[in-house]
């Protein structure tokens, strides 16, 4: 999944050879042409080839990032020769952008250290970050310091940039809708609302019974009722459950949809349990899994940073997240364990979805008052796994992050149920309990730890534990 627009500026200096610069033109466009990702560039008559040398071409090419600000969601600073260090950060300043920047720098031949041929990007790049570090503006690396953008390497740098591009700037601005109150018994999801505020995230609340009113008040045969159970039957096989529960899951899945439009949401937290099940007789972990398939990610227990975590995965793979429970050991086996929940993953994570009921649940408030769960197994595929969360103690936002798989083995159980394998998962339950994290994790079939890492740690400051590096 890649798309957004770059800006991209192209770093010349005077003594080095200018005919770099317009090779270097033609091969980053084919790379962003190839992985499909628009591009904003000065065109060779706006200056020497198009490339950024004086304060004046730096003023033209800001402009014109300035011009494009609401499309450019990164930018990409290429060093073809040692570049112009000031021309770098004063195009970034000038442009007022605050999007993530890459910088890149191409190596030289053995055979081409000549006068007429010679690039020394090796010593400019550390010469630009210099100065954008200077100038206070934030930016990333590429894995090699120096990598030709021919090179394969560097196609999958660009995509992993763009996903940090998307997730910086789907962060930015979000908005959670916060609905009921959290379970009495459930301190583990408490959060700080002003903390994320303060991140640019806000969160939108509504009480319960605003939510089961509006769905009381729509009767039973209203058009909206069939139209909302034909999609829930289409979405998942409804197995044995009974029409009177599809009707109260179609009104509830209707005012949800409309509450998420009225207030322009990102993401849902709700309260799931239990005055869903005593106050209108049905779950909604249907119609939660059916916002997470479409990219609206909804957490259960109104675990407010455990959607905006499933959020923030979804961004950096372009698939569904899903939010589980650190929930049982795997036999003898210290690297593999039991991930759980009710019935609300996504459609993504359970081939053989199916509505079924909820027997935790069923066994204080009754079963015939939980149908809404889903019932599926979650097959092997990659994983990454990770948890945002607010520490009011320290007033700050932190996060671990990792990844592992999700495996085959196998598990007799119901609900929502996958197994996973993690590198040393002694060792991360270890950092999850000694500071103190939710027992909600969020998994994601993709590896982008790394994506994550570099957006949440970098460019929001957050501070990132990532698993796999220890």
């Amino acid at each position: 999944m890649n798309t957004g627009v770059f800006g991209v500026v192209f770093g010349n200096r005077d003594f080095f050879p200018d005919h770099l610069v317009g090779t270097a033109r033609k091969e980053v466009k084919a790379v962003l042409d190839e992985l499909g990702l628009g591009y904003v560039m000065l065109a060779e008559s706006d200056t020497k080839l198009g490339g950024v040398e004086t304060f004046a071409d730096a003023q033209q090419c800001a402009n014109l990032f300035k011009a494009h600000r609401e499309e450019i969601m990164g930018i990409l600073v290429i060093l073809p020769n040692f570049g112009d260090e000031r021309g770098m950060a004063e195009t970034i300043r000038l442009s007022g952008l605050d999007v993530p920047v890459l910088v890149q720098a191409y190596p030289d031949d053995l055979d081409k250290l000549d006068v007429a041929r010679r690039r020394d990007a090796w010593c400019g790049k550390i010469s630009v970050c210099n100065n954008l570090y200077q100038y206070g503006i934030k930016y990333s690396l590429t894995d090699q310091h120096v990598i030709r953008p021919d090179n394969a390497g560097f196609e999958r740098e660009v995509s992993d940039f763009a996903a940090v591009c998307r997730v910086v700037r789907g962060m930015k601005g979000m908005r959670i809708g916060a609905i009921g109150a959290r379970p009495g018994g459930f301190n583990t999801v408490r959060y700080s609302e002003k903390i994320l505020q303060r991140n640019g995230i806000t969160v939108v609340t509504a009480d319960l019974s605003e939510i089961l009113g509006r769905a009381n008040r729509i009767k039973d045969d209203d058009t909206i009722v069939k139209q909302r159970i034909e999609a829930i039957t289409n979405y998942a096989k409804r197995g044995l459950t009974p029409d009177e529960s599809l009707v109260q899951m179609a009104k509830l899945d209707f005012v949800l949809q409309e509450f998420v439009e009225e207030h322009a949401l990102d993401a849902t937290a709700l309260q799931c349990w239990t005055s869903l099940q005593q106050n209108f007789g049905c779950n909604v972990c249907t119609s939660m899994s059916m916002m997470s398939e479409n990219m609206l990610p909804s957490a259960c227990e109104v675990d407010v940073t455990g959607t905006l975590t499933m959020y923030a995965m979804q961004l950096a793979s372009g698939s569904p997240s899903a939010l589980v429970d650190w929930n049982n050991n795997y036999a003898d086996d210290p690297n593999k364990t039991v991930l759980f929940h009710c019935g609300n993953w996504a459609k993504a994570f359970l081939p053989d979805i199916e509505i079924s009921n909820a027997p935790i649940l069923g066994s204080s408030l009754g079963v015939e008052n939980t149908w809404g769960a889903l019932d599926g197994r979650t097959p092997a595929s990659p994983l990454t796994y990770g948890r945002i969360s607010t520490d009011d103690m320290q007033g700050k936002i932190k996060v671990y992050i990792g990844e592992g798989e999700l495996t085959d083995d196998e598990l007799n159980t119901f609900g929502n149920r996958a197994v996973a394998r993690i590198p040393d998962l002694q060792g991360l339950m270890q950092y999850v309990c000694r500071n103190g994290f939710e027992h909600h994790v969020v998994m994601n079939a993709s590896r982008t730890a790394k994506i994550l890492e570099e957006a949440l740690g970098n460019y929001f400051d957050w501070e990132v534990y990532n698993h796999d590096k220890g």
